[in-house]
């Protein structure tokens, strides 16, 4: 009995370089870059006066206003992404089992925002002007609760949070579910919504961020041996896939199949990788074993590469572990160097670039790689500020987060 094969049918995006997930891309390859000055709360006490922030956001044009103050942002930007992605996907979950149907979402933080609200409430009035929707808000499965409400889904719905690996967890559990038989349609991604008072104090605490404040939009610089940092965003990706079959069927349009799933743990430290890469190469091994892909046929690597210096030399020796030879002819961009690091919402919108870049046959490029660390290998091609025509049969998706959690799925062309 052969495999049940999964496609993604549609997508839905919410970042700071675009509210669509073409616009998303279509920034990408321009090398446009949407970092800017944070605008939402004042930041002058700070290290660090920018991010990845969304700016204008008017959560209406997808959910009724009142039905959107039950939610923290961090489920208003899925939800909306969602609802971008079921509508691509044409599907009509009126004529479907909703049994079949599920939704697995990502988060690395949850609902840090109404925390930060409520507490203030709590220091600065009293116990019971808390609002009652505060739980509700606040807990990491309300995104995939909200969407699962939003169209009546009654198959599996969780929540996966393992910090920046958290959406790539989802979409690989996601996808094990239909192979698995349990489900025809999952909703899958992730969403993230930390660029608050307290999310960014915290980063600033821990000395993870770029202090470039003079050039926001140079700040995120994976790779680059001047990096001194990551830069904060927000945001969600969303996808909806579908067991092969029921796709086609329908007649759904389709932007790319997903091959397999890989996912390990380092089991070293809470914050920082194995220094040779070790157990993200094995999370890589995993999903090549899980795709059924050899080593050689990978065309492109959406690496993790966060423009830190631990994650990127670790990185990069791991690619050239489970890659061989063939490292130095695949292609490896990190396209956090234009939307920064969405923390548990990274690897969705980064699934997003894969499934473009298969279906359009264009590499997005690394920006702001000016000088590559030697320490990362200045033989690998890191697609360094332009763009490229190419075209991709099998993409690679990394993500790594702390609590040496490591996640890899293959997409392939149909």
């Amino acid at each position: 009995m052969s495999r049940r094969r999964v496609v993604i049918t549609g997508l839905g995006c919410i970042t700071a370089l675009g509210e669509t997930a073409d616009e998303f891309f279509g920034a990408l390859c321009q090398g446009k870059s949407g970092i800017t000055t944070i605008e939402s709360f004042n930041t002058t006490a700070y290290p660090v006066h920018f991010g990845g922030e969304i700016k204008h956001f008017d959560v209406t044009k997808y959910i009724d206003f009142r039905e959107s103050k039950r939610m923290d942002r961090f489920s208003q930007l899925a939800v909306s992404a969602a609802i971008q992605a079921v509508k691509e996907s044409g599907l009509d979950f009126s004529k479907e089992d909703p049994y079949r149907m599920g939704v697995i979402v990502g988060t690395g933080i949850g609902g840090i925002k109404e925390i930060e609200e409520q507490h203030l409430i709590l220091l600065n009035k009293a116990p019971m002007r808390i609002s009652p929707f505060t739980v509700p808000r606040l807990m990491a499965n309300a995104a995939a609760g909200n969407i699962a409400i939003q169209y009546g889904l009654r198959g599996p719905n969780f929540c996966i949070s393992s910090a920046c690996a958290s959406s790539n967890h989802a979409i690989g559990e996601a996808f094990c579910n239909i192979v698995a038989g349990r489900s025809d349609v999952m909703i899958t991604g992730g969403t993230e919504a930390a660029l608050t008072p307290l999310g960014l104090a915290s980063f600033c605490a821990a000395r993870s961020l770029s202090l470039r404040n003079d050039s926001p939009a140079q700040a995120s610089r994976p790779f680059d041996k001047d990096r001194d940092g990551f830069v904060l965003s927000e945001g969600a990706g969303i996808a909806v896939l579908e067991e092969y079959e029921h796709a086609k069927k329908r007649g759904a349009t389709i932007y790319a199949e997903v091959l397999g799933y890989g996912a390990t743990d380092d089991g070293n430290h809470i914050t920082a990788p194995l220094a040779d890469g070790a157990g993200a190469a094995k999370a890589m091994e995993f999903a090549l074993k899980d795709a059924q892909v050899s080593p050689d046929k990978v065309d492109y690597v959406n690496a993790h590469g966060t423009g830190t210096e631990l994650n990127d030399i670790a990185e990069s020796a791991a690619i050239r572990t489970v890659l061989g030879p063939h490292a130095y002819k695949v292609m490896v961009s990190s396209t956090k160097g234009a939307h920064g690091h969405l923390l548990g919402a990274s690897a969705a919108v980064e699934m997003i670039v894969c499934a473009h870049a298969i279906k359009k046959s264009i590499v997005p490029p690394t920006v702001n790689l000016d000088n590559v660390d030697e320490r990362c290998d200045t033989k690998m091609d890191f697609v360094p500020l332009k763009a490229r025509e190419h075209k991709v049969g099998v993409a690679m998706s990394n993500s790594f987060g702390f609590g040496g959690h490591n996640a890899c799925v293959v997409f392939g062309k149909v």
